[in-house]
């Protein structure tokens, strides 16, 4: 598995989310239709861990722990696993007691890389993490939907006490590159940040599973931001990743992952199938060329689909 460096420590290139695991409120059966348990997911984690992708990331509102307790579940006893979870502002605080409750679910005793979930009230929400990261209950700190403002004052405040953001995490895809337009790519990669990208397969829209025949499921959030007319007009850019796909024995999802890994961005990979670990491996193999970019993008431009959740703004917007 290719590796990529986080300060002085190298991490998979694919972070492998969890969003879809477990039910409850914001879970896995209200954004995809999935009902999926610690059972359900193990041949997935086991596979995954076996091909070295070891960092997984969840989040508190994912099922409202549901998320988080399947992933304890899964890496009980283990101490090869390095997790990545968020505190969400709009819950509420304090942030520690938000990370005890994590940890608890997650059975740890610190967090790899946490996360402020969204930027409602920056300046309030930042300085907790302070005696988190000082105490060693959290290793990095991230940022999760911050605009490029909203990054550098984070970092500001962090840096009074001698400490930093190390990752962002946003919305990037071929269909919704805001964050590269913002300038926020650059700034990773100008101060050393990783940045995390998330939504790379837009709910799945980009697998060439779906079609107008055969759509995402109904009564979901995936669903309903990928109805039949947006389907039939990503039609142009799936052939695209096919035509190059196929020079490549690549799938679609596979191309559009290692665009992702290619733009110099991490990608996290909603996982429930071990077919899905197949592709992670696959993709980050994949070097795309100048040219393969630049046709991917300009086709993904043509379809005129910008998706965004309802919960993001575009990275040019305060909240």
């Amino acid at each position: 598995m290719r590796k990529v460096k986080l300060h002085n420590e190298m991490i998979p290139s694919i972070a492998l989310g969890t969003w879809s695991w477990g039910t409850g409120q914001g879970g896995g059966d209200a954004i995809f239709g999935n009902y999926l348990t610690a059972e359900d997911v193990k041949p997935v984690f086991d596979s995954a861990m076996k091909a070295g992708l070891h960092l997984w990331d969840t989040a508190t509102v994912y099922g409202m722990g549901a998320s988080e307790s399947i992933l304890g579940e899964l890496t009980k006893g283990r101490d090869d696993v390095l997790l990545s979870t968020k505190f969400n502002p709009r819950v509420g605080g304090p942030v520690e007691d938000s990370l005890n409750s994590s940890l608890n679910r997650l059975g740890v005793d610190h967090i790899y890389i946490y996360w402020i979930h969204n930027p409602l009230d920056v300046k309030r929400w930042t300085p907790e993490l302070i005696p988190l990261m000082k105490s060693g209950k959290v290793k990095y700190a991230g940022v999760s939907n911050h605009n490029l403002e909203e990054i550098k004052l984070a970092q500001s405040i962090l840096a009074e006490e001698g400490l930093k953001i190390s990752a962002v995490q946003n919305h990037y895809s071929l269909l919704y590159r805001s964050s590269e337009e913002a300038g926020i790519i650059d700034y990773c990669n100008e101060n050393n940040i990783v940045f995390f990208s998330y939504m790379v397969l837009e709910q799945g829209a980009l697998t060439d599973k779906y079609n107008t025949k055969n759509p995402l499921p109904s009564g979901t959030r995936r669903g309903e931001a990928f109805h039949e007319d947006v389907l039939a007009k990503l039609e142009g850019l799936i052939h695209v990743m096919k035509e190059i796909g196929s020079k490549r024995n690549a799938t679609s999802a596979q191309v559009a992952i290692a665009w992702a890994i290619t733009k110099g961005t991490l990608p996290i990979i909603g996982v429930t199938r071990t077919s899905q670990i197949a592709d992670a491996v696959k993709a980050a193999e994949i070097t795309l060329t100048a040219q393969e970019i630049h046709d991917l993008e300009a086709a993904a431009k043509e379809t005129g689909i910008v998706i965004k959740g309802e919960w993001e703004k575009a990275m040019h917007e305060s909240l």
